[in-house]
């Protein structure tokens, strides 16, 4: 469900009000309100549907509208109206800012009369804070950041200068470096014949309680789901965390890691310099990756794995050995 803290509804919207010159089957006065994913979309929501692969199965979902190609339209069954596309990704992403818009800032002030900021908060010059936010007693506000519409920050939590967060509820006894970007959009991007168009990115960054975000590190926010780092977790400056990911408690990283969307990190991973994690991962709890790892594979609780590609690290050492023997061969060789 879209947070509305975050984002206003635009609608009611008529299926072909919203999509004008498409092709439409079914109900085309459907009225549409919100959007969601194929998976959670409600009889108001619009959403699209574009299986991969062989795995396409019908979608039990009952939407309002379902954006989707003509060849899988007996796919949605329980959908009121159908949106026909053979970019179903695309065409949604340029339908939805019809429907859902974010909150925006009141020009006329740095600090909007609605938030609600608790007895013993400091907020430093130049601070802007949007509608409808809530800052906990004892936090520390840093000079010239930026606190979007409806963001909630816990108790005694610290927010270095030039920070910004926005989609986002933070907790209690966080510390957020200088110049950290929490809850943006992330890289999502689909393509039609009208060409690239940037997928909206409509779900929040949760940080769970005594976390802390390193200098310059940024967090996307979720797709549709959250984005959702756990407690005690320490992320270390200049790291990114994509969009959807959740990472478990205690979880380290250190600097210049980037974890790709929609990837798992476990409780107490660690994570060393550089690593690289592909998107739609698993790093089981308590795996360690070393410095520089490049990971493509799900990697098992409790294992070490390095190199690029990322192995374990036996097996890693092992093929390292081999090679620096064969090397040394063929130097001696050529001797």
């Amino acid at each position: 469900m879209i947070d509305p803290r975050f984002y206003e509804a635009l609608g009611p919207v008529t299926v072909r009000a919203l999509s004008p010159s498409g092709e439409i089957g079914g109900d085309a006065e459907r009225a549409v309100t919100g959007v969601a994913s194929a998976e959670t979309a409600g009889p108001k929501d619009l959403c699209y549907y574009e299986p991969k692969g062989k795995k396409a199965v019908p979608l039990e979902a009952a939407p309002a509208a379902c954006v989707i190609p003509a060849a899988l339209a007996h796919l949605a069954p329980n959908a009121g109206a159908l949106i026909l596309s053979e970019r179903p990704r695309a065409t949604f992403a340029r339908l939805v800012p019809s429907l859902i818009r974010p909150r925006t800032f009141n020009a006329s002030v740095a600090i909007d009369p609605s938030a609600r900021i608790e007895e013993g908060a400091k907020i430093a010059p130049g601070v802007v804070v949007g509608p409808g936010v809530q800052i906990g007693a004892g936090a520390e506000i840093g000079p010239n950041a930026v606190i979007g519409p409806g963001v909630a920050i816990g108790r005694r939590t610290r927010i270095g200068a030039r920070v910004s967060i926005a989609f986002a509820l933070i907790g209690d006894d966080v510390n957020v470096l200088a110049g950290a970007v929490i809850g943006e959009q992330g890289f999502g991007v689909a393509g039609d014949a009208a060409g690239p168009v940037d997928v909206p990115h409509l779900g929040r960054v949760i940080v769970q309680d005594r976390v802390t975000i390193g200098a310059n590190s940024t967090i996307d926010r979720g797709v549709f789901d959250d984005t959702v780092i756990g407690e005690d977790v320490k992320i270390d400056n200049l790291c990114h965390v994509a969009h959807n990911c959740q990472i478990g408690r205690g979880a380290l990283i250190a600097a210049f890691a980037g974890i790709s969307g929609s990837t798992i990190v476990g409780d107490g991973v660690t994570m060393g310099g550089r690593v690289g994690v592909a998107d739609h991962r698993n790093i089981g709890a308590g795996a360690t990756l070393a410095g520089g790892a490049a990971v493509f594979q799900d990697v098992p609780p409790g294992e070490v794995w390095s190199g690029y590609p990322a192995k374990p690290l036996r097996k890693w050492l092992r093929e390292a050995a081999w090679l620096s023997r064969r090397a040394a061969g063929a130097r001696d060789e050529s001797k």
